[in-house]
């Protein structure tokens, strides 16, 4: 695929020297445009056929720096899947309903049902990112270890991978994208939303604030990724500084995973073609 990184194990990930820049196609904004309208069909068939399977599930987790076009990504990646077999969950600050629970307990509320596609929107990666730069954000979860050093966040990476692959083993497809943004382009996308009327409502004084803590978080992605990947759980690494041709990539991650699973409409038996052949001399 084209502008991803894929990570498939324990290794150290250094951002600095990661694309954030994609490299242009030739023949340009056409060619991409009908490229991800070509992808967003086949998704939705590809949908269909597992809604209709009702076995494996697929959780897509977006994970990013702000204003890397996560809520872009997955308005024009899945926009022509059935909301009927698809639910998006936000992660934000945790509510006290969740800080009275562990920090799994939210993703695990909200994981999506077998047939369907379940999109996290941050998620409980927030719990080894926000914390990592901000640890005195632990002291509300109330944790018998309040040691907060090296091993504590080895044990919580280790919680992570202990997790998905016991998803993996109940038959769920976990497709973890981070879409990768320089710190220029965060300021002019920053920037671009005091102009533009429609997008004076995004504009947060926290996103502001974060910014100054660049560099910690990108020690903390990198710590994050590079503990956290395996085989059966990849991080693909999406540079995004282009936000059309990394949608583009993304939309080719999911369908490329999608078609890996073979999915096909349910076969029926003899029995089960008897009794349809019932029904319909019924309606006759």
């Amino acid at each position: 695929m084209k502008n991803v990184i894929e990570v498939r194990s324990k290794k150290k990930i250094d951002l600095a020297r990661v694309p954030t820049r994609p490299k242009r196609i030739p023949s340009g904004e056409a060619e991409i445009a009908n490229a991800l309208k070509e992808n967003r069909e086949r998704l939705s068939e590809l949908q269909e056929k597992l809604y209709a399977s009702q076995e494996p599930a697929v959780l897509i987790i977006f994970q990013g720096m702000d204003t890397s076009g996560k809520d872009g990504a997955i308005k024009n990646v899945m926009a022509g899947v059935n909301p009927q077999g698809c639910k998006v969950t936000t992660f934000k600050a945790p509510s006290a309903q969740e800080l009275d629970h562990d920090f799994l307990w939210k993703a695990t509320t909200a994981l999506p049902a077998r047939g369907e596609i379940g999109i996290f929107n941050r998620s409980y990666y927030e719990e080894i990112l926000i914390t990592h730069v901000h640890p005195e954000l632990l002291k509300h979860e109330r944790l018998p270890d309040r040691s907060f050093g090296p091993k504590f966040w080895r044990k919580r990476y280790d919680d992570i991978l202990h997790f998905e692959q016991h998803l993996h083993r109940q038959g769920y497809e976990i497709i973890k994208i981070f879409i990768h943004i320089s710190k220029d382009e965060q300021k002019k996308r920053l920037l671009s939303r005091f102009e533009n009327p429609k997008k004076l409502w995004k504009i947060d004084r926290s996103d502001i604030r974060e910014r100054s803590y660049w560099d910690k978080y990108q020690t903390a992605y990198e710590k994050c990724m590079g503990n956290t990947a395996s085989k059966q759980a990849p991080w693909y690494l999406v540079a995004g500084d282009d936000k059309e041709q990394a949608r583009l990539a993304i939309s080719e991650i999911v369908r490329d995973r999608l078609e890996s699973l073979n999915l096909k409409f349910p076969r029926l038996n003899r029995a089960q073609h008897a009794k349809l052949l019932k029904l319909k001399s019924m309606l006759k």
